[in-house]
């Protein structure tokens, strides 16, 4: 008979995400990219009976696609941290995963790579809001500089898919 696993009540917090969203973002002047606005629309799904959730986030800037990520987000109970691997645009491929914790209503998450350290901070107001900033540290800096600020309001609700 096959174990059946369960997904605890940190694994089913990810399920804030699950929707369909939009936002306002600002995008700061990087190596990638120049300052200024841009839309976004995310939808996210939940996966594997709640363990993981799949986000899609499409970035427009002057009415055409500037950004692309997939995001898996999900719960390592082994270390006891919550876990985002995405892939995007850029292409580079993750070395390790963006791992820390949620604490009240902000998750933050740290990759650490060969170029530099990059933190996401997602703070909910609501379950019909939040916030996202991304900054970035160059590798061997210790200063911080943002990548993108956005805020998302929820358009659909989740569906269940909880297989």
């Amino acid at each position: 008979m096959a174990a059946s696993f369960a997904p605890t009540a940190a694994h089913l917090r990810l399920g804030a995400f699950a929707g369909a969203w939009e936002g306002e973002e600002h995008v700061a002047a990087s190596a990638w990219t120049k300052e200024g606005t841009a839309t976004a629309q995310l939808t996210a799904e939940r996966l594997f009976g709640g363990f993981f959730v799949e986000q899609r986030y499409v970035q427009m800037r002057d009415g055409s696609t500037s950004f692309e990520a997939r995001n898996i987000l999900g719960f390592d109970a082994a270390d006891q941290a919550y876990k985002l691997y995405q892939f995007d645009t850029v292409g580079f491929a993750p070395t390790a995963p963006a791992s820390d914790e949620w604490i009240d209503d902000k998750l933050v998450l740290t990759n650490v790579s060969p170029r530099g350290q990059q933190r996401i901070l997602f703070q909910f107001e609501n379950e019909d809001c939040y916030r996202m900033g991304v900054t970035f540290s160059p590798a061997g800096s210790d200063t911080w500089q943002e990548v993108v600020s956005g805020v998302y309001r929820r358009v659909a609700s989740a569906s269940s898919n909880l297989s």
